[in-house]
């Protein structure tokens, strides 16, 4: 199973019309916001001494922080073009990064081969993901973290989506950065609570810990109030 083409050139688009400018994409947050209290949550559960993949790294922000936590750093993304900016934003080299469609299996296997056991970083994938292809990307969490690994997995809840909605319909229309994704067709906030928690159950993983958060965005309201959007974690074991 591949994702669509569709879905392939949104995503290939929206990176490639995307400058190397720190923040240029809405999500694109400091990880003093993200990855950072997200990899406190995660600690308690994990053993630092594996490595860490980031899945849908994007231009790899977060990566290069998880570098500097666990042994070994991986972000891997679906699209080429972000995965140019991850390599060239990672000056000193501290992290690894490839092309990869969650939805491959053979290609998760292939990954899962190479570097065992891992943990693994996701942070708002499935909401956006084509709805045929969620179980898939949760499999794909399952089958990287072996019997050893652990998983920090959070994702939008529908309030994201109200949100956003407003940020859209304000005076002048949605903000600028906002206005980029929905312009290369992109699906934000795209699945309910009760379906990411029963897609990571389905995919044979154990919720260790799980909590509400809110994912800091690059982009503010008209107000100059600071998009935070409502969202869900998870830190996941494969069941036993």
């Amino acid at each position: 199973m591949d994702v669509s083409s569709q879905y392939r050139k949104a995503w290939e688009g929206f990176w490639s019309a995307t400058s190397d400018t720190p923040g240029e994409a809405i999500w694109d947050s400091d990880p003093s916001l993200t990855s950072v209290p997200h990899t406190e949550l995660l600690l308690p559960y994990a053993d630092t001494a594996l490595p860490v993949v980031d899945l849908g790294c994007g231009n790899g922000t977060q990566t290069r922080y998880l570098s500097t936590v666990f042994a070994r750093a991986l972000g891997v993304d679906l699209s080429h073009a972000a995965i140019g900016h991850a390599r060239r934003a990672d000056t000193a080299g501290v992290a690894e990064f490839a092309q990869l469609d969650l939805v491959d299996a053979d290609a998760v296997r292939d990954l899962s081969r190479r570097i065992g056991d891992t943990n693994v970083y996701m942070r708002a994938v499935i909401h956006q993901s084509e709805p045929e292809a969620r179980p898939a990307v949760a499999a794909a969490v399952a089958a990287l973290l072996g019997a050893r690994g652990r998983a920090f997995v959070v994702e939008l809840t529908p309030a994201s989506k109200e949100l956003l909605q407003k940020a859209s319909e304000a005076l002048g229309g949605p903000p600028g950065k906002l206005r980029r994704v929905i312009e290369h067709g992109l699906k934000p906030a795209d699945a309910s609570e009760e379906e990411v928690r029963e897609l990571l159950l389905g995919a044979g993983l154990t919720v260790l810990a799980s909590g509400d958060t809110a994912l800091a965005q690059t982009e503010h309201l008209a107000d100059g109030t600071r998009i935070d959007l409502p969202a869900r974690w998870f830190v996941l074991a494969a069941a036993s």
